[in-house]
């Protein structure tokens, strides 16, 4: 296809401007792996952007020797896995309700949704709430409040309300109830919405460090990135280099590897940590992202 010069030059930019921001935003990421896997001392002369330039694992090997690292890793898995699970299971089912002809106040229940999607109680009043509900520290205070989303309910139910009128009426003829018809029937034929909005729930359950900040006091509850949050504002990572000196390695052998660890490479370290893992999921569920978003929002 001959393309005339104001078309060359229109691509020219748009191609410059996104190069730009691939490189904005994806260069601290980088840089912060880099400075992860460099000498701790050796970043503080500065000059570290886009490669080692004293390559070294000492970093990682002092956080996994942080018991309360595995941890926390282990509580962000558990939440991440049970409440995506839940919460997609619970809005789905309650935009199923949602989409149904003939249903009791529906209109109203929709209205009350949509309303809590722009006003919110606020901080202490959910505070008081779940301590009144008996969820303070607790694992579950990171689960049950987040069960219903509107905004994936909303998607979820435009995409049933899509979906032909016969195959509801066919299960019926067959003596089908309603909770048969959701399982066997709109649930599967809904797995493109189902794998993009249980990404973005279980981000969401991932990156959430607040949460367990104000609910949560006990150690073992605490997830992967209100641990991260705690070493970036305190003095946990003094603790982590102590443990690392006093571990099977010699005291000589131990104190010379602690010399190349600094605050900052520990820190970003961790950062790789917490953020990798939820970042290496992305690739199995790209291909649903543009359909399933498409599918549930765009019709009608």
């Amino acid at each position: 296809m001959h393309l005339s010069g104001g078309d060359r030059v229109m691509h020219l930019l748009i191609y410059s401007f996104l190069v730009i921001l691939a490189f904005v935003t994806l260069y601290p990421f980088w840089n912060s792996l880099v400075i992860s896997l460099n000498s701790g001392t050796d970043t503080t002369l500065g000059g570290i952007t886009f490669w080692p330039r004293d390559f070294t694992l000492v970093n990682y090997q002092i956080v996994f020797k942080d018991e309360r690292l595995l941890q926390a890793f282990s509580v962000s898995v558990l939440r991440t896995v049970i409440g995506t699970i839940m919460a997609i299971f619970c809005t789905a089912i309650f935009a199923y309700a949602m989409s149904r002809r003939g249903v009791a106040g529906k209109k109203f229940y929709m209205v009350f949704c949509i309303i809590t999607m722009y006003f919110s109680g606020g901080l202490i009043p959910f505070f008081l709430l779940c301590r009144a509900l008996g969820m303070m520290n607790s694992f579950w205070v990171m689960i049950i409040p987040g069960l219903i989303s509107v905004w994936n309910m909303i998607i979820f139910r435009t995409f049933f309300m899509e979906l032909p009128d016969g195959l509801e009426e066919s299960a019926k003829i067959d003596g089908a109830n309603h909770f048969s018809i959701f399982f066997r029937i709109f649930l599967p034929l809904s797995g493109p919405v189902v794998a993009t909005l249980s990404l973005f729930t279980a981000v969401g359950h991932w990156n959430d460090w607040f949460t367990a900040t104000i609910f949560i006091n006990n150690p073992d509850l605490v997830p992967i990135q209100t641990l991260l949050n705690q070493i970036l504002n305190s003095n946990i990572v003094s603790e982590q280099l102590a443990q690392a000196a006093g571990g099977n390695a010699s005291a000589l052998d131990a104190m010379d590897r602690l010399k190349t660890v600094t605050t900052k490479s520990l820190s970003s370290a961790t950062m790789m940590v917490a953020t990798l893992p939820i970042i290496m999921v992305y690739p199995f569920v790209q291909k649903y992202f543009v359909k399933g978003v498409l599918v549930g929002s765009l019709k009608g």
